[in-house]
């Protein structure tokens, strides 16, 4: 079986009260394959995300800060090590970067910031990403274009040009009229525009839909996040739809999931002693928030593909697992900022 980290799940003595985990010793990464077939022995050889203290919970409705103190007592068994640091991330070539899955057993640490600044940045504020790390490397800027019907995010690997037709233009993500389904585009061309083998039209890189629950906007939201799979070779499989009834959202709609990956929001667990909803996320989020959120898959909840949270009032940590690349996960954390929702 693949290598698991230390830090977990090598303690077998454990196991008798954690029997779901002890059958979940395969290798996340086969979860999003659909092409091809099965990754290479040499490829397992990676050791799965490590596992986080489970002590630490955090709030998403209640103004007060980590519940820290109070994690499940029945949890916190054994002290386990804190979460370690972003691992060094090279960021040769940006753009190339930031359209890759990334590395298998890496959680790349980001932080999103919104600029509200001057006249209508409070209508359309831009929002930053970069790495988590000393050398806060910026990764991709995105601002909601304002003559567009639709909520309309343009993403850009250069943050000071947000321009549609500039070569820093990398993707961008589309709403519905309703404002609660997105659709995440890379920066390729529109079908109408296609050149005889559609090697040109634009792929889509994910797709989220969100759903009241029957708190209206009180309570948690759900959302549901499409993605392409993932082939033999961990390349992502190209979606390129040649009109809108082939995209992502229509095969999800229609239960066409071939090379199609359906992902959740982690339902929060309701917590009596904070009379709040609550997840847990190792210390990456330290005010609560409607907007928090960690995104699973559903045959391997324990694996965080995503997770966002807010640290302070202009300022959210990112963080994105294998199979996500940076615009699919900026994307996905830009549609949760989108007015129509109203959860602020």
């Amino acid at each position: 079986p693949p290598a698991i980290s230390d830090s977990d799940e090598e303690d077998d003595s454990d196991s008798s009260t954690k029997p779901i985990r002890s059958e979940k010793k395969k290798n996340p990464v086969s979860l999003f394959q659909t092409g091809g077939n099965p990754p290479k022995e040499k490829k397992t050889k990676k050791k799965a995300p490590p596992k986080a203290a489970e002590s630490e919970e955090e709030t998403l409705e209640t103004p007060q800060k980590n519940s820290n103190k109070k994690g499940k007592g029945k949890k916190s068994k054994k002290p386990k090590e804190e979460r370690p640091p972003s691992p060094v991330i090279e960021v040769d070539n940006l753009e190339e970067f930031v359209l890759q899955p990334a590395p298998q057993g890496v959680t790349v640490k980001c932080r999103v910031t919104r600029d509200k600044r001057g006249m209508d940045r409070g209508l359309y504020p831009t929002y930053y990403l970069h790495l988590d790390n000393d050398k806060k490397v910026f990764l991709l800027a995105g601002r909601k274009r304002k003559k567009s019907k639709t909520s309309n995010y343009l993403i850009s690997i250069d943050p000071t040009d947000l321009s549609r037709g500039g070569e820093n233009f990398i993707g961008k993500l589309r709403s519905n009229l309703m404002g609660t389904k997105f659709t995440v585009f890379d920066n390729g061309a529109n079908p109408d525009r296609a050149n005889a083998d559609w090697s040109n039209v634009r792929q889509e890189l994910s797709a989220v839909v969100y759903e009241t629950n029957v708190l209206g906007f009180k309570g948690p939201r759900k959302m549901t996040v499409i993605i392409p799979g993932m082939n033999a070779d961990n390349e992502r499989v190209p979606i390129r739809p040649r009109n809108d009834n082939d995209g992502l959202l229509m095969r999800w709609q229609n239960k066409n999931m071939d090379n199609v990956i359906e992902l959740h929001n982690k339902a929060p667990v309701w917590n009596d002693e904070t009379q709040s909803y609550v997840l847990n996320f190792h210390g990456r989020v330290t005010h609560a928030s409607v907007k928090n959120f960690q995104i699973v898959h559903g045959s391997d909840p324990d694996y965080i593909v995503m997770q966002f949270g807010r640290v302070a009032d202009d300022a959210f940590t990112m963080d994105y697992n294998y199979p996500l690349c940076a615009v699919q996960a900026f994307a996905i954390a830009l549609s949760s900022f989108d007015g129509k929702l109203a959860c602020e």
